[in-house]
C-alpha cells in the first residue's frame, strides 16, 4: 500500500446464490470502523489494496461485476479457509 494514500476498506455479503454485493465501504477513520466491527464479528480479513480500490468505486449494495468475479471467488474460499467452513451448493452435499 502507498503510505500517502488513506486506508480503505470494503466490505461485501455474498449469499451463495447471487453476486456478492458491498454492504460498506470507506477511507480513513470510516475503514478503521468497518475493519473494526468486522474483527469484532469475527469476519476473516484480507488486505488487498489494488482490491479495496476497485471495489470502492461501487456504490452500496451494487453487485460485483463480472470481470472481478473469479478474483472475489478466491477471496471467497480464502475467506471459507481461514473460518474453517465448507461451502455448501443448494441441493447438492458440501464440497
Amino acid at each position: 500500500m502507498n503510505h500517502n494514500e488513506p486506508l480503505r476498506a470494503v466490505a461485501l455479503k455474498y449469499d451463495g446464490e447471487n453476486a456478492p454485493t458491498v454492504t460498506a465501504s470507506g477511507e480513513g477513520s470510516i475503514a478503521e470502523e468497518i475493519i473494526r466491527i468486522a474483527r469484532e464479528h469475527g469476519v476473516p480479513l484480507r488486505e488487498d489494496a489494488m482490491m479495496a480500490a476497485l471495489l470502492s468505486e461501487l456504490e452500496l449494495g451494487e453487485e460485483i461485476p463480472p470481470i472481478l468475479y473469479r478474483v472475489i471467488a478466491e477471496v471467497i474460499a480464502y475467506a471459507y479457509m481461514v473460518s474453517g467452513k465448507v461451502p455448501v451448493i443448494k441441493d447438492k452435499k458440501p464440497v
